[in-house]
């Protein structure tokens, strides 16, 4: 394939997170990645969107480039300006359910911007490896998952997704993204990897409210993105230029306010960095950067 490093067709790549590249549909019939990406990326309404498809996927039309400016939404959930959706509650107050219910509803969102800004790079780059493109939508199984957990603990604590407005911030990041290689050093790279400190931190907050339920949602979250972070490591080593070190390509590919320091929490984690398969030199360096704020 033009303008990718040799052998990169043949590269490995059957996400664990989000189990093999072949994924069956809801009626075990084919659908093309094009076509997933259009369900989420057009589909209004969430049920449809949220969906689990179940295989086996086929990129045979991949399609023209497309860089899709808004993702169709419910009205209740259209992007609002970032500073009028509510801010994450401070930990202490999570002993309060509602506080609780208000932490999974921002992260309900955040994990639906991902899912649909992978959607987006899937109609995109329709060039960038099919190995690729299918193991991202294996990716795209597991945000739906978690979409679907954070909603129901949301609702379980009393409060309906799209009760309360929601920011489009991690979308507006994918619109600065030219390359499959700034995809990955933005969403997987830094928003995941930062997503490796917080699921923990939200875990041991929610242990400490006495939400047993909540922690296990963070913790199995924590799982996947493990295997989430690994999938943007191994593509950023195949697909960065030859004699480019990871971290050199990370940061080349990085697009302001987006910098290391955010792929990081106030408390670093280096084992499941290194479960991921990141390089201790790069996980030194990411160490040396300060943290972020939760959510």
């Amino acid at each position: 394939m033009d303008n990718w490093p040799e052998g990169i067709e043949n590269a490995r790549e059957r996400p664990r997170g989000g189990g093999a590249a072949c994924v069956m549909t809801r009626d075990g019939s084919e659908m093309e990645l094009r076509e997933f990406a259009d369900r989420v990326l057009f589909s209004a309404d969430l049920e449809t969107k949220l969906a689990p498809q179940r295989g086996p996927f086929t990129d045979q039309k991949p399609g023209p480039a497309e860089r899709v400016a808004e993702p169709a939404r419910p009205e209740s959930l259209r992007f609002c300006g970032r500073k009028e959706a509510p801010a994450m509650p401070h930990p202490d107050t999570f002993v309060d359910p509602a506080r609780r219910a208000v932490a999974h509803h921002i992260m309900a969102n955040h994990e639906l911007q991902a899912l649909e800004v992978m959607a987006w790079v899937l109609r995109a780059f329709p060039e960038a490896p099919p190995a690729f493109r299918l193991g991202l939508a294996g990716v795209m199984g597991d945000e739906q998952r978690h979409t679907r957990l954070h909603i129901q603990r949301c609702r379980e604590l009393g409060l309906e997704f799209g009760a309360l407005k929601v920011n489009g911030y991690f979308w507006g990041k994918a619109q600065q993204f030219g390359s499959v290689l700034d995809y990955l050093a933005g969403l997987p790279l830094t928003f995941e990897g930062c997503n490796l400190d917080h699921t923990l931190e939200f875990e041991e907050w929610f242990v400490a409210a006495g939400d047993a339920k909540s922690a296990g949602v963070m913790r199995a979250i924590h799982h996947d993105e493990i295997e989430h972070v690994g999938f943007g490591w191994r593509w950023l080593k195949a697909l960065k230029e030859a004699g480019q070190s990871e971290w050199e390509a990370y940061q080349a590919h990085l697009h302001w306010p987006l910098r290391p320091e955010k792929s990081r929490g106030k408390t670093f984690h280096r084992v499941p960095r290194q479960a991921a398969g990141l390089s201790d030199e790069f996980i030194d360096r990411l160490e040396e950067c300060g943290g972020g704020e939760p959510g």
